[in-house]
């Protein structure tokens, strides 16, 4: 019975995974942003600050170039690989990245070419770790605590998502070498987490034999299941437009004058609003209407992503220039205030996201599918990234992050209404079989057996 089942913190293998799990986000995201800051401060040494900002749109398009080529490819080996090789791989070849980075940063040889290089290699290995780890947490737990397990492992990735470019910030303050040094560390600790996963079993693929068949059945399947790719898309384009996150480096910089230190604290307030939902829903699980509350967290996104682009703005005509420039000027509170808004709404829209896709999707497809969403996933944080740094160089950054955040809003009206599926998931209850015909038999599709 599903009130006997364990819960998932007592099977060692789910303990190993979210512990590799969590790591290896907070390493990533914490070198995300120190990647952003020394490319713009860089930049900023030659250049003025709209040109400066295009320098941050094209490395998210360096990092989301290389998940954009293989990603099918990725999703396909997923499938096909033991699940738990793949992650170790990507996972050792992050952990040479920051490595790399944390030299050249420290013997003072870093430049522009070597941060875009290591940025496309970092995007090689994400390519790989995001469906393979997203297709192994259902393989490690029974069925009957699935949805616990898949939320725990949301919470996972979004913590270490928001807490850590939070702690790179933090660390980069206290010697630019030290947030890559501590990311190489903690990819070390995700490796040998990720060698005590024990062998786990998972369903043999189905359907044509072609490889690339293969791979055009995960995106089929996708198309063809609209919840899914509802869920997927609105994600998509609801970040890919409010992506403020990108122009922290030039509000800690220019706008409100906060240098690396503001910069930290910046970072660490969607962390805390993600944080404060997590521990929320490690207690009080949602169980009900959970495609309006996803809606209504992503046009709440949207606002708080209007509050912080409009901080400064509002904030310097009413205190002039004691808005800025300290932790607790005026324009620097508001700020902050939206930021932890921001982290909140995607707390809650990363984790009924995530279940919906994980729970209405077979496990033979898990691994295309979740290739499908780690590049819609990636299109929306790396193309976001380059959608504000290329829009702030035209306009300005305070007119990309507000217009963003409007986008977002708009996002989500025109979504409720195309995909009526999302406004009609009451629970992440799956059907209680998931059927899947390839494409190669002419149709691809999720239905109850």
């Amino acid at each position: 019975m599903a009130g006997a089942a364990p819960h998932p913190f007592s099977i060692h293998n789910f303990r190993a995974y979210w512990l590799a799990r969590l790591s290896t986000t907070l390493a990533q995201m914490a070198m995300v942003i120190v990647i952003g800051w020394q490319v713009y401060d860089i930049a900023r040494a030659t250049m003025p600050i709209r040109d400066a900002a295009f320098q941050l749109g094209l490395i998210g398009v360096a990092q989301f170039l290389p998940l954009l080529a293989l990603s099918l490819v990725a999703g396909w080996v997923a499938d096909r690989v033991d699940r738990r090789w793949i992650a170790r791989g990507a996972v050792a070849l992050e952990a040479g990245c920051a490595l790399t980075l944390a030299w050249l940063t420290y013997s003072d040889a870093i430049t522009l070419p070597a941060l875009f290089g290591i940025a496309a290699l970092l995007g090689v290995a994400r390519a790989f770790a995001g469906p393979s780890l997203q297709a192994l947490a259902p393989n490690l737990v029974p069925v009957a605590v699935l949805p616990t397990a898949i939320a725990l492992s949301s919470i996972a990735w979004q913590s270490g998502s928001v807490l850590g470019p939070a702690m790179g910030g933090y660390l980069y303050a206290a010697a630019p070498w030290l947030p890559y040094t501590v990311s190489g560390g903690l990819f070390a600790f995700a490796f040998v987490m990720l060698m005590l996963i024990t062998p786990v079993a998972r369903r043999t693929m189905t359907g044509p034999t072609n490889p690339f068949a293969q791979m055009i059945d995960g995106l089929h399947y996708v198309r063809r299941n609209r919840l899914v790719f509802g869920a997927i898309s609105l994600d998509l384009f609801a970040v890919l437009l409010g992506g403020a996150t990108a122009m922290l480096p030039v509000y800690a910089r220019d706008i409100l004058q906060v240098g690396a230190d503001g910069l930290g604290h910046l970072r660490a307030a969607p962390a805390l609003g993600a944080v404060a939902v997590a521990l929320w829903f490690s207690f009080r699980p949602l169980t009900r209407n959970v495609g309006v509350k996803m809606l209504g967290a992503v046009a709440v996104f949207g606002v708080a992503t209007i509050v912080f682009g409009l901080s400064a703005p509002i904030m310097l005509p009413l205190f002039g220039s004691a808005a800025i420039g300290s932790d607790f000027a005026p324009a620097v509170l508001v700020a902050l205030g939206g930021l932890f808004g921001l982290g909140a709404a995607d707390m809650v829209s990363v984790y009924i996201r995530q279940s919906l896709i994980q729970l209405h999707t077979p496990d033979e497809m898990r691994g295309r599918v979740g290739a499908v969403s780690t590049l819609f996933i990636s299109g929306s944080n790396e193309l976001g990234e380059a959608e504000s740094g290329f829009l702030a160089a035209l306009v300005g950054p305070v007119a990309a992050v507000v217009g963003g955040g409007i986008g977002a809003i708009l996002v989500t009206i025109l979504w409720a209404r195309w995909f009526p599926e999302l406004r009609r998931a009451r629970s992440f209850d799956p059907p209680e079989t998931l059927e899947f015909t390839s494409v190669a038999d002419g149709a691809a599709k999720e239905k109850p057996a």
